[in-house]
């Protein structure tokens, strides 16, 4: 009986050390995510282009069109073609 005691103290003692760890790894990564914030903030974001139509050629864009009408049974449709 006096080893099961034993056991069950040892096992609360290290669950609780593991929980007050992890805990104070919270504490201290919410306060460098803070720091740093403050330190070196985040650039706004740039403001996005509108889109230009990278291709211009109408041969292209009716092929565009044709081979997505015919690999989708005429249910897609181009709405805008943009170069990656």
């Amino acid at each position: 009986m006096e080893n099961i005691e034993t056991g069950l103290m040892l096992m609360v003692v290290g669950m609780l050390t593991v929980f007050l760890i992890l805990l104070i790894v919270i504490w201290l990564s919410q306060l460098l995510i803070s720091v740093v914030n403050k330190v070196a903030p985040e650039d706004e974001p740039k403001k996005k282009q509108p889109a230009v139509e990278a291709s211009s050629d109408a041969a292209a864009r009716e092929a565009i069109q044709k081979a997505v009408s015919m690999l989708t049974a005429n249910k897609g449709q181009v709405v805008k073609i943009e170069k990656l």
